[in-house]
């Protein structure tokens, strides 16, 4: 499996085939398995780093909801019993993505949402995160050049004057819809004026204050997008700026009004969020290999991690970045790098590894 694993008071959670089946699986902070739960027949990835388990999971503490490229949709309690299940394809019909699914589902007060972008019928969906029941689903279709489309990116939710908005990036659309009801609230087009084809959304849009920050264009461009006083179509008065470079494949990280990029050759960028003016450039050391997980920032260290599984670790400061190790861990590794009570945590294609801060007890262990 690909997907990044998650964090809850102690516990990790992700999700993998087990024995050609769907499977979510859970383990405790010294690498103990507890359990793991099986599903439908899994539907295997493509793609060199795809797989059927790209989908992270997601926890509120309560439920653990999971999402497979079957279309597999689960609910399980925290201990690994199914608590609802349902297949979207079944439901609503195949995906015809190119590639393997991407995006991960996401929580609002109530319900469970998965965004759906592809070739055909798109939509997002939303289902009572107790009891399975769908609450609603809205279309969410665009006409576009060949595969632009196709969307692999989570939506963001969001909270504006106490209403629940799910921001969506695909088919060369960021939307806004309401998420009590999966109403389209504003829509932000413009994203490809000359008619490119292959513009598929891989990267996911990040929020920071009263912006989205949008990468497009495989990694040539990203824009800023006002995210408030704005109704039905806002492409002409919510564009805040635009500019070059970015990142096709790695989602970019936000902190502080400062947006991170990891270039999928190794190319590392800071930039202010509000204005995207750039306040420092950078470069990790150049590798055949590519970045397809997406970058973590800790401290004043930034984190990311090589289709090969190197693990590179970089320090920086209000004006500049440098590179500071490099960590061969033996195996690829697609998963986003988790930061948790000083420990980092990485699922490689066969392992986990967690790692302790620098000080003593320093180092890596490897789980199975």
């Amino acid at each position: 499996g690909c997907s990044t694993p998650v964090v809850w008071d102690g516990r990790i959670y992700l999700t993998g085939p087990q024995e050609g089946k769907d499977a979510a699986s859970a383990y405790d902070w010294s690498g103990k398995h507890l359990w793991t739960t099986t599903f439908g027949q899994e539907t295997v990835g493509k793609h060199r780093n795809g797989s059927g388990s790209n989908p992270s999971p997601v926890t509120d503490g309560k439920r653990l909801f999971v999402y497979f490229k079957s279309g597999g949709l689960a609910a399980l309690d925290l201990d690994g019993k199914v608590l609802w299940q349902t297949n979207l394809q079944e439901r609503f019909g195949k995906v015809s993505l190119y590639w393997d699914l991407g995006n991960s589902p996401v929580l609002t007060r109530r319900n469970v949402v998965v965004a759906v972008m592809h070739g055909g019928a798109s939509y997002l969906v939303a289902f009572d995160q107790a009891t399975g029941g769908q609450v609603w689903k809205t279309e969410r279709q665009y006409q576009t050049p060949v595969e632009n489309d196709h969307g692999y990116t989570t939506p963001q939710v969001i909270s504006r004057d106490g209403r629940e908005i799910l921001v969506t990036w695909g088919a060369e659309h960021l939307t806004g819809h309401d998420a009590a009801d999966g109403k389209l609230l504003w829509e932000c087009a413009g994203f490809n004026p000359d008619g490119k084809k292959n513009w598929v959304a891989v990267a996911s849009a990040v929020i920071s204050g009263d912006l989205a920050v949008v990468p497009y264009g495989r990694g040539s461009h990203l824009a800023g997008i006002r995210l408030t006083g704005g109704a039905g179509d806002v492409t002409t008065t919510h564009r805040v700026w635009t500019r070059e470079g970015g990142a096709f494949v790695p989602t970019p990280a936000v902190r502080d009004g400062r947006v991170y990029l990891v270039g999928d050759r190794g190319a590392v960028e800071c930039f202010e969020a509000a204005t995207g003016q750039t306040l420092w450039k950078g470069e990790f050391p150049r590798s055949s290999a590519s970045y397809y997980s997406s970058p973590t920032v800790a401290g004043d260290l930034l984190y990311a991690v090589r289709e090969d599984g190197v693990l590179q670790v970089g320090r920086f400061s209000e004006t500049g970045f440098a590179p500071i190790s490099e960590n061969p861990l033996g195996e690829r590794i697609i998963a986003t790098p988790v930061t948790v009570d000083g420990h980092l945590l990485l699922r490689g294609e066969s392992h986990l590894f967690m790692a302790k801060a620098g000080g003593p007890g320093a180092g890596v262990a490897v789980l199975p």
